[in-house]
């Protein structure tokens, strides 16, 4: 494609759609600027060097206005669902926010990814919201693509993995009513068709356009047909009209990685039937070579990639509208503050690399090398308090990226060769922190490890010395199995 000159501004880069829509954009040759609040998230990110980074909030004027300065066209790609009570307010807010800096910008279009519902009908607090900024972007004064669209199958994808999990663990599943509703869900690929399509419409359009598979099925039949794909036996699925979706939701919780407060919001965008009213949008955006791609071709794609560890972006690394992301404060801010660190180091006979290389595939299949029924019961105790849980794992099978999740940690730096710094995502009393570290020693290397915790309060330091005893046992062993793994490499 030739080259456009035409900016183009993506918010929610560093989400699971954003981060691969910025990727295709670029190899397009269109040239994109982001705004994100951590650029340091997109250090290891492969366009990263290919764009212009803006670092602010989307609740900052003054970000906004030099985000917005001579952009042609705005992709709205955030939302909060998993923020917990006041998201609506809060989406509301932003989304009032970006369409003025963006009007008063002179912003030719601008793009929003909502979701598919029917008309007439009481919807989710989730689900209101996203109508309701659509609604917002379109009345904004700059003419608005709003897509709505539901059930989004690709490799990493919340959806996907929630139908996964539910699939490969439960041959026989007790599931609300719901099951049986008719749902018409999308590949990623022909969501991202359809985005970078926007590009080529008439610069007035402003409306709402469906957008789907056109293969209508249950949410019954997704799962027996992911099932057949992924070479199980297809499910026995009984629809209870008692389960409630809090009660589904838990359920979602505790056997998916999906933790509560997004299972919530994903079960009750279920409660009626997902399907396109209309498909206006063929007659503007032609559907992709060799047409849509129907569902059971979306699951054995997504499939292939996560065998392959090809998955470009996932649910569990993108960034919500709220995230805290300080980074461990520096030893010297430490003065005046509770801190409680567990420090543990060894002398290694294996060579820094080799060293480096397990530390880097740390969690996930390969585990947490101490007491696999403790790291596993710390993640039970977490998702029964609805944290995200051990079981979110890891994106690739050896190689981290910054601020991507791994079990319940998030990357927050990592310095291949040398470091990398872990930042606990559990639900705890305070703020925690993981260190891993390699330095040359001689003919082998010295591997140090450290875990740092500032305690909230009473109830904080009351949690540390509840696992006190614990840790010497766990730190210990995992920083003498590491190095006996890299030694045995």
């Amino acid at each position: 494609m030739e080259q456009d000159s035409k900016l183009i501004l993506v918010t929610g880069a560093t989400g699971y759609i954003g981060g691969r829509l910025v990727s295709r954009l670029v190899a397009e040759g269109h040239t994109v600027r982001v705004l994100v609040r951590s650029p340091q998230k997109l250090k290891d990110v492969p366009w990263s060097s290919s764009v212009e980074v803006v670092e602010g909030d989307l609740e900052d004027e003054e970000s906004l206005r030099e985000a917005c300065a001579g952009v042609d066209t705005l992709y709205y790609l955030v939302h909060s669902m998993g923020m917990g009570k006041g998201f609506e307010a809060k989406e509301s807010k932003i989304a009032s926010m970006v369409s003025s800096a963006a009007t008063s910008a002179g912003v030719v279009r601008m793009v929003y990814l909502g979701g598919l519902h029917p008309a007439d009908v009481k919807l989710s607090t989730h689900m209101r919201s996203r109508e309701e900024v659509g609604r917002i972007l379109l009345e904004s004064g700059t003419p608005t693509i709003a897509y709505q669209a539901g059930v989004v199958i690709g490799s990493g994808s919340a959806s996907f993995e929630m139908i996964r999990h539910l699939s490969d663990v439960l041959p026989v599943m007790p599931a609300p009513k719901w099951v049986l509703n008719r749902i018409e869900p999308i590949a990623v690929r022909d969501v991202l068709h359809y985005l970078i399509g926007a590009l080529t419409l008439p610069p007035d359009l402003n409306r709402t356009f469906d957008i789907g598979s056109r293969n209508v099925l249950s949410y019954a039949e997704m799962m027996n047909q992911y099932a057949v794909e992924a070479g199980l036996r297809r499910r026995k699925i009984l629809a209870l009209p008692v389960l409630t979706p809090r009660l589904a939701g838990h359920w979602v919780n505790l056997v998916t990685p999906i933790p509560r407060v997004m299972a919530m919001p994903l079960i009750e965008s279920l409660q009626h039937d997902a399907i396109t009213a209309e498909h206006d949008i063929d007659q503007y955006i032609p559907v992709p070579d060799g047409g849509l791609t129907d569902y059971r071709t979306a699951v054995d794609l997504a499939l292939g990639k996560e065998r392959g560890g090809e998955v470009e972006t996932s649910w569990a690394g993108a960034s919500r509208v709220d995230t805290a992301a300080d980074p461990l404060p520096t030893d010297p801010e430490w003065a005046g503050h509770t801190v409680f660190t567990d420090v543990q180091v060894y002398k290694s006979k294996a060579s820094p690399e080799r060293l480096w290389k397990v530390i880097e595939g740390i969690g996930g299949d390969n585990g947490w090398y101490s007491l696999p029924v403790a790291w596993a019961a710390r993640g039970w105790m977490d998702k029964l308090v609805g944290g995200v849980g051990l079981r979110r794992g890891r994106r690739h099978t050896d190689q981290l990226l910054t601020g991507e999740a791994l079990d319940f940690w998030r990357v927050e730096e990592i310095v291949r060769g040398e470091r990398l710094r872990l930042r606990a995502e559990m639900k705890l009393p305070g703020r925690a922190w993981l260190e891993l570290s390699v330095r040359p020693d001689g003919t082998g290397s010295e591997y140090t490890q450290r875990a740092v915790f500032f305690p909230k309060g009473l109830p904080g330091r009351l949690y540390w010395l509840g696992v006190l005893p614990f840790h010497g046992t766990i730190f210990k062993s995992m920083a003498r199995n590491i190095s006996s793994k890299a030694e045995r490499s």
